[in-house]
C-alpha cells in the first residue's frame, strides 16, 4: 500500500498570497462591500425597524424646506405635460374659460 498511496494520494491545494494592486489593506471598510451611493445622506435608513418610526421619519423629511427653484421647475414641467396629454386626447379647454 505504500507504493500505491504515492500514486493515488491527493495533493494539497497550493495557496498563493494575492494582494490587489491598489489595495493597501488599511482602508475604511471592506473593498468588496457594495453600498448605494447616497445612503449616508438619507435620514430614513435609520436603525429602528418599526413601521411607526419609518412613517415619522418620512413625515419629518417631507416637512423640510426644499429648493424653491426645483418646486417651480417641477410645477412648470407638470403643467406642460398635462396640457400635452389634454391636447392629444382632444380635450376642449374652452369649458374652463368664459365667453
Amino acid at each position: 500500500m505504500g507504493l500505491l498511496s504515492k500514486i493515488t494520494r491527493l495533493r494539497k491545494n497550493r495557496q498563493f498570497e494575492y494582494n490587489p494592486r491598489y489595495y493597501d489593506g488599511r482602508g475604511k471598510a471592506n473593498p468588496y462591500k457594495i453600498e448605494p451611493k447616497f445612503d449616508q445622506f438619507r435620514t430614513t435608513l435609520g436603525g429602528s425597524r418599526g413601521l411607526k418610526s419609518k412613517i415619522n421619519r418620512a413625515i419629518e423629511d417631507s416637512k423640510r424646506e426644499g429648493d424653491r427653484n426645483l418646486k417651480i421647475r417641477m410645477a412648470v414641467i407638470l403643467a406642460v405635460l398635462i396640457f400635452i396629454v389634454l391636447f392629444i386626447l382632444d380635450f376642449d379647454l374652452s369649458i374652463f374659460f368664459g365667453n
